[in-house]
């Protein structure tokens, strides 16, 4: 199997985990644990099973201070603010705003692709900014209609989110083409783990959990498993091989796999108005990520 077909598979398969994972959640959130408590569970499992995995399998150390620097960045935007500002919206907004509204990452990471790798931006990529913007604009203003699903706040706790991420996937490609993918990710949620204990330990303790049904709590494994650590390091493993931007197109298909299955499950309605917006938003998106990417062969 080529490497071109690994990583494109790795990525479906990420998108496929995260759009379950909207409707998942709200079905343990807030009523059996809340957001905070759930972010812990996950990133602190996950901490600790990728330390014991870079000691133990790839013992490789994050040397220099700039690739440290970089590191502990790759942590505070990739794991705590991701993760927080994640469940902080998904647990207010519905799965479907959700979801379209995460779909503006590609943007995210070209704007700050720009920035950081100096990376040219042309008059095509601008424009496709400008409806991606207008598009989730236009999502988040009607959002606290009486009508339509959504919240305000979530959403734009949503969009800090996609943000944050973008931020990430932009900061980690360097130490991915330098380090072990394990190697990263240790480092990343260590950090992460770290930041948001404080925000989630009183919700992590609050709860009765032998009261709580099988279904909880296999939601739950499924979130700190296949979210956290599968996801993770898929994605991460992936960005060795393919540009950030390529990585972050795949954030298509979360929304068309988060509709499906919210609707499938009574989670969330789809409306005429989303799916415009959407058009708007994926116009935009579309219009940033249409330069071909090369996936390089592995070494």
């Amino acid at each position: 199997m080529s490497k071109q077909v690994q990583v494109h598979g790795a990525l479906f398969l990420v998108a496929l985990i995260y759009g379950a994972n909207y409707s998942i959640a709200k079905e343990v959130m807030p009523f059996y644990v809340g957001p905070y408590g759930l972010i812990v569970m996950r990133v602190v499992s996950a901490a600790i099973f990728f330390g014991i995995l870079s000691r133990l399998v790839v013992k490789e150390k994050i040397v220099g201070r700039a690739d440290n620097v970089r590191s502990i960045l790759c942590g505070i935007t990739g794991i705590a603010i991701n993760q927080l500002c994640f469940f902080g919206g998904l647990n207010l907004t519905a799965p479907i705003n959700a979801a379209l509204l995460m779909v503006i990452t590609p943007v995210i990471v070209l704007i700050f692709s720009a920035i950081l790798l100096k990376e040219r931006v042309g008059k095509r990529k601008v424009t496709g900014i400008i409806l991606a913007c207008a598009g989730a604009f236009l999502l988040i203003y009607t959002s606290h209609g009486e009508s339509t699903p959504g919240n305000l706040w979530g959403d734009l706790l949503i969009i800090l989110n996609a943000t944050a991420y973008g931020i990430y996937l932009v900061l980690v490609k360097p130490l991915m083409q330098k380090y072990n993918a394990i190697t990263v990710v240790s480092r990343a949620f260590a950090v992460g783990a770290v930041i948001v204990i404080p925000f989630g330990w009183s919700q992590l303790m609050a709860p009765d959990y032998n009261s709580f049904p099988v279904s909880i709590w296999l939601a739950i494994v499924f979130m700190v498993v296949a979210v956290t650590i599968i996801a993770y390091l898929f994605n991460t493993w992936a960005l060795r091989y393919a540009n950030a931007s390529v990585v972050g197109a795949y954030i298509y298909l979360q929304p068309v796999l988060a509709i499906l299955i919210a609707v499938a499950f009574g989670k969330d309605v789809f409306t005429l108005q989303k799916g415009l917006y959407a058009l708007v938003i994926f116009a935009g998106v579309y219009l940033v990520s249409r330069t071909r990417q090369s996936i390089p062969a592995e070494a």
